[in-house]
């Protein structure tokens, strides 16, 4: 007996050693490039799309994500990334998904841990990112976000064609949350230790959403920073929701001041990023709102913007360029820079873009 767990200690040293010895992020599967097309009347092909570990960035964090080049929303990989923190304390997850890939991302992660799902924090309302609520809660995941995401969940804004947005199920509706408070920048509304490691839940202030929220992993010198940032496509912000341009910018700048040279960054989609890989990013987005600025200025209209190609200098270093992503983007920096409707219980009252 004494003989057979010498050689289990030896065993558990050996595993030690080398998951020290490894370098982090481990890519296991890079983000698709593109280019995509899709099909007039193209449907999702939920049942061919799959969930797997792409990303490793500590030796108890993995990433998950889809198929790429199946979802029109998210081309590079279907939905966003999941984070999974896992051990003897249980799971920790950061976001859980389309609801229609929640047993694929229940079944990958019960391939690398059986330990029991115990907590979720929502980087932000979009569906790829909480579709999967309900069912991880019914595993027994007690799931966290900002205040504006749950009041949002609860109350789902009206739907383009005037009718009622269906309820959410109530066991996918955070019940644990907390606020965002500008005096406060960047200090976390919940610290959980969980399995060696110090994980800080950290609201953001308006920028992709009006209810985003950011995970630091200490130990990993990690940090999930969700949607206000992506290199692939242009930037979006749900201006309906609380985003704006100028708070992505804000956000930026705050991720600069938490991170240092070596912090790894996990967008929710996109590739993997360092502190310096968000310079360029923000100013690409100063430089076009000042350009925008300066036509409306002239009475340009939003036909005459978009016509003018302004994203054509960062067209080289942007993956997944699409039209349709370059428009969003300049008419959301468009009705930014002039008149922005002011933010009242975290929306927006949008104009609709002009046919």
């Amino acid at each position: 007996m004494k003989h057979r767990w010498m050689l289990a200690a030896v065993s558990l040293l050996a595993l030690s050693d080398f998951a020290s010895a490894q370098t982090y992020p481990e890519i296991l599967i890079p983000p698709a490039k593109g280019p995509f097309t899709f099909a007039k009347g193209y449907q999702i092909p939920w049942d061919r799309i799959e969930m797997a570990v792409t990303e490793k960035i500590a030796p108890n964090i993995f990433l998950l994500h889809g198929s790429p080049g199946l979802d029109t929303a998210h081309p590079d990989a279907s939905g966003g990334r999941i984070a999974v923190l896992f051990g003897p304390d249980g799971v920790l997850m950061v976001d859980s998904e389309d609801v229609q890939l929640a047993e694929k991302s229940l079944k990958v992660i019960r391939g690398f841990t059986n330990a029991p799902i115990r907590v979720m924090v929502n980087s932000h309302i979009h569906p790829d990112h909480t579709g999967g609520n309900a069912f991880f809660a019914k595993q027994g995941a007690v799931i966290f976000s900002q205040e504006n995401l749950r009041e949002e969940m609860i109350n789902p804004p009206t739907r383009a064609n005037g009718q009622p947005a269906p309820a959410p199920d109530p066991a996918g509706v955070p019940v644990a949350t907390y606020r965002y408070d500008p005096a406060h920048k960047g200090e976390p509304a919940v610290t959980l230790r969980m399995n060696g490691e110090t994980v800080d839940f950290i609201p953001m202030m308006p920028s992709h959403t009006a209810g985003d929220t950011i995970v630091r992993f200490r130990k990993a010198n990690a940090i999930y920073i969700e949607d206000f940032y992506r290199n692939f496509g242009y930037p979006f912000a749900d201006q309906a929701e609380g985003g704006s341009i100028k708070g992505m910018i804000e956000a930026t700048d705050l991720i600069g001041k938490l991170a240092d040279d070596n912090t790894i960054l996990v967008p929710g989609h996109g590739t993997l990023i360092h502190k310096k890989d968000l310079l360029p990013y923000r100013r690409m987005l100063v430089e076009v709102l000042a350009k925008v600025g300066s036509l409306r200025d002239q009475g340009k209209s939003l036909k005459d913007v978009l016509a003018m190609n302004l994203t054509a200098p960062y067209d080289g270093t942007t993956l997944g360029d699409s039209q349709d992503s370059k428009d969003r983007f300049i008419t959301e920096v468009y009705y930014e820079v002039k008149d922005f409707p002011p933010l009242v219980d975290g929306k927006r009252s949008m104009p609709r873009p002009p046919t």
